[in-house]
């Protein structure tokens, strides 16, 4: 059934930032220039209101408005799967529910966080969900950050007695639990990396591509990591690989998106307001960010 849209939702789908003006209210101008310039940088997909969206900091109302702008500027070039979960089942249900009737080709649905529910809660939580709609879903396992780990045999579950649940993204450093993910769920399940370092290899063991913050950077060289591998230049798209480490490295040297919003104003691409209680990153960490774009010649000076 959902077989045409998975073989769409394969490549960097680029998890977009929400955008603020200087009133922190979200600039809806901005958000469709982004989408746009990456669908021109050829990202493969679009994602919004992920961890990289801030979406604990957006009301329910801005999530519903960052994703239908997201959707509808898009238009169908490249697929669009919005972040819809919370820690609230109930949210998770509404905006899902939105998702779908916006017209979004998935929903990317995270691992409730701060409950910390166990293996059991967890799948009645995200067959619940699947059940709700006839969208594809992707689960989000970001255990960092939601204070829990999604098993493997959960997600098993999941994909065996969901026919939606297509796939899942993992922010997961633990690349043993990652291989048994599709060993477990199956070679066809989609399995994208949301750990930067993990791109490459993911695609080496059969993931479908990436979903990582540095493409909102450097949209182009992320979506060529997955370019490269899918036309066999493996060499190249190793050699992408160590290239973007050090992007890499320093975007996550404190809280995402805090140095990814400062370094996509350094190069002229987003106001880099945070809402609280975000706040800017270091002067050391800035000035750091700073000299790492300028040896990847994203920005023309050093503004010091």
């Amino acid at each position: 059934m959902y077989e045409e849209i998975k073989k769409r939702l394969r490549g960097s789908i680029a998890p977009i930032i929400t955008p603020f003006d200087n009133q922190l209210e979200v600039d809806v101008e901005a958000l469709k220039g982004l989408v746009n310039w990456h669908i021109e940088s050829g990202s493969h997909g679009i994602s919004v209101c992920g961890t990289t969206g801030e979406p604990s900091s957006l009301t329910i109302a801005e999530r519903e408005l960052v994703m239908e702008t997201a959707i509808n500027t898009a238009n169908g070039r490249v697929p669009v799967a919005p972040g819809t979960g919370s820690a609230n089942q109930k949210e998770t249900l509404h905006l899902t529910k939105r998702a779908q009737e916006m017209g979004a080709d998935a929903a990317l649905v995270i691992v409730p966080y701060y409950n910390r529910p166990n293996q059991q809660a967890l799948y009645n939580h995200f067959k619940t969900v699947a059940d709700s709609v006839d969208i594809p879903i992707i689960v989000y396992n970001i255990p960092g950050r939601t204070g829990v780990n999604l098993e493997v045999q959960t997600l098993a579950r999941l994909a065996e007695d969901c026919h939606n649940i297509i796939g899942v993204k993992e922010s997961n450093k633990d690349f043993e639990h990652v291989n048994r993910v599709l060993l477990n769920c199956g070679r066809d399940f989609l399995l994208y990396s949301g750990i930067e370092l993990l791109c490459y290899p993911m695609l080496a063991i059969g993931g479908a591509g990436h979903i990582s913050a540095t493409a909102c950077v450097a949209p182009k060289e992320v979506a060529d990591l997955y370019n490269y591998w899918k036309e066999g230049d493996l060499e190249k798209a190793l050699d992408l690989h160590y290239k973007l480490m050090p992007l890499n490295d320093v975007l996550f040297k404190e809280t995402n998106p805090g140095p990814l919003k400062t370094a996509m104003g350094l190069i002229g691409k987003a106001n880099p307001a945070l809402r609280p209680p975000l706040g800017q990153p270091s002067d050391t960490l800035i000035d750091e960010i700073r000299q790492t774009l300028d040896k990847y010649g994203l920005i023309k000076t050093l503004n010091r």
